[in-house]
C-alpha cells in the first residue's frame, strides 16, 4: 500500500505514545498518517504496567473496556522488597484521601496492549502503515513541515507532512534527526524480559526485589502469565550478551527468597533486552516537530512509569499540535509547540523528581535499606508513595519536609 504524498500530521510509532496521540488528533478532525516499521502484533520487552490512572487516558481514548475484556490482569498496589529483606507494602486504595480513576492498576502484554491501541487509531480514521522505516527528515525549502522519506517492502516513498510526530521509543530517529538528544550518564541500566507461566506465590500486587546488583519486577499480566523483567547496571548486561536467558535463570538462583518460587515455572517467551535507559532531550519539540513518550524522555522502568507516560504524553500533546497546525505563521506554530514542553514539564516534572529519588534509593544500598525500614513499619506512607508511583497521587506530598527526612535520610548506624 503506498503512502499519500501529503498529510497534516506524521505520527512516527505505533506504541501508546504514537496511538494514543493519532487517536486525539483524530479527534479533534486532523488528518494523521501513522507509520511503523514493525507488523502488529509484535513483541516489545516491558515490564507491562499500567498505574490506575492510566485507565483514565483510556477511558478518553475509548479503549479501557477493550483492554480489560482483553485479558488485563489487575494489580491493587506494589510490594518493594529491600536487599535487607523489608518489605514496602502499598495499596492503591489508602486512607491517605485521594483516590485514581480506577483503585486498581492494569497489566497486560504489550503485543496485545499495543495492537489493540493501534486498532483504536485506526478505527477513529488514522491512517496506518505497518512495515514502514523511516529513511530521512527533510525541512521543507519552501513552506512549513517535513519532506518525510518512507522505505516500506523495498522501495522509499516520501510525504509531505506540515508537522511530525515523533513516538518512536528511546532510540528515537526522529529525536536523533532533529538533533535534541542527550544521554545521561547515570543511571545507565539495561532490562531482561520475557514472560513466565506457573510462578509460584503470585498475587494481585506488582512485586519488586531490590538487590545490590539490579532489581527484579514480576506482575501478573493476564492468562496466568507474569511479567519476570530483570534490570541490571548495563556493564553487567555485556555478561548477558551470549546467553541472557541463563543469565536471568542464574540471578535468580542466587536470591534464596525468589528461586524456590521458579522451581516449577517455564519461560514461555525468549528473553528480550531493552535499553540502556536514562534518556533525555534538551527539549520535547523543534520548528514543525513535537516528540512523546519515550522519545521525549525515559529516566528508569523501576516505578513503572513508560505506558502512563505515554498514553498521558499523547493526550497532552495533541491540542498543542492542533493549534500549530492551525497557526497562520511559523512564528506561531513554534509559540504552541513550545506552549506544549511547558506543559509537559509542568504534567511530569514532579513525577520524574521522584523517579530521581527512587533511583538514588535502589542505586545506594544503605538508602534502599533504611527507606524500606521505615515504610515496612509506616504503612501509611507506604500508601501514599504507591499512590504517587500509580499517578494519581500529586508527587508534592512525597517532598512534604517530615516524610521526605524519614525516607531518604538514613541514621549513623545504617547498613
Amino acid at each position: 500500500m503506498s503512502l499519500p504524498s501529503h498529510v497534516a500530521a506524521l505520527v512516527i510509532g505505533g506504541g501508546p505514545a504514537g496511538s494514543a496521540t493519532a487517536t486525539f488528533l483524530r479527534n479533534a478532525g486532523v488528518d494523521v498518517l501513522l507509520c511503523d516499521r514493525a507488523h502488529f502484533p509484535r513483541p516489545k520487552p516491558c515490564a507491562e504496567y499500567l498505574s490506575p490512572e492510566a485507565s483514565r487516558v483510556l477511558s478518553a481514548l475509548d479503549a479501557l473496556e477493550t483492554v480489560e475484556a482483553a485479558g488485563a490482569a489487575h494489580l491493587r498496589g506494589m510490594r518493594v522488597r529491600a536487599a535487607n529483606g523489608a518489605v514496602i507494602d502499598g495499596a492503591f486504595a489508602a486512607q491517605h484521601g485521594f483516590r485514581g480513576f480506577r483503585d486498581r492498576g492494569l497489566a497486560l502484554r504489550r503485543d496485545v496492549l499495543d495492537t489493540l491501541l493501534l486498532e483504536r487509531a485506526r478505527a477513529a480514521g488514522t491512517e496506518v502503515r505497518e512495515g514502514v522505516s523511516l529513511e530521512g527528515l527533510t525541512p521543507r525549502v519552501r513552506g512549513r513541515g517535513y519532506d518525510v522519506a518512507g522505505r516500506h517492502a523495498g522501495h522509499t516513498q516520501t510525504v509531505h507532512a506540515d508537522l511530525v510526530i515523533g513516538a518512536d521509543g528511546l532510540r528515537s530517529r526522529v529525536a536523533r534527526r532533529l538533533g535534541v538528544v542527550r544521554r545521561a550518564r547515570w543511571p545507565r541500566r539495561v532490562a531482561f524480559v520475557a514472560h513466565w507461566r506457573d510462578v509460584a506465590e503470585m498475587g494481585d500486587k506488582g512485586e519488586m526485589h531490590v538487590q545490590r546488583d539490579g532489581y527484579l519486577g514480576l506482575a501478573d499480566v493476564g492468562g496466568g502469565l507474569t511479567n519476570v523483567a530483570l534490570v541490571v547496571p548495563a556493564a553487567q548486561a555485556r555478561d548477558a550478551s551470549a546467553d541472557p536467558d541463563a543469565f536471568v535463570r542464574a540471578w535468580i538462583q542466587r536470591r534464596p527468597h525468589l528461586a524456590p518460587r521458579f522451581a516449577g515455572a517455564e519461560r514461555v517467551t525468549p528473553v528480550r533486552a531493552t535499553g540502556p535507559f536514562a534518556v533525555r532531550t534538551t527539549r520535547a519539540w523543534a520548528t514543525d516537530a513535537a516528540l512523546v513518550g519515550d522519545a521525549a524522555d525515559f529516566y528508569d522502568p523501576f516505578t513503572g512509569e513508560g505506558i502512563y507516560a505515554a498514553l498521558r504524553g499523547g493526550e497532552l500533546l495533541a491540542p498543542f499540535v492542533v493549534d500549530a497546525l492551525r497557526a497562520q505563521s511559523a512564528d506561531a506554530a513554534r509559540r504552541a509547540l513550545a506552549a506544549y514542553e511547558r506543559a509537559r514539564r509542568d504534567t511530569f516534572s514532579g513525577k520524574w523528581r521522584v523517579e530521581r529519588l527512587i533511583g538514588l534509593a535502589v542505586g545506594v544500598p544503605a538508602l534502599m535499606n533504611h527507606a524500606a525500614r521505615v515504610l515496612a513499619r509506616r504503612t501509611d506512607l507506604a500508601d501514599l508513595l504507591i499512590g504517587v508511583t500509580g499517578d494519581f497521587v500529586p508527587a508534592r506530598e512525597v517532598f512534604r519536609p517530615g516524610v521526605l527526612w524519614r525516607l531518604v535520610i538514613p541514621p549513623l548506624h545504617s547498613s
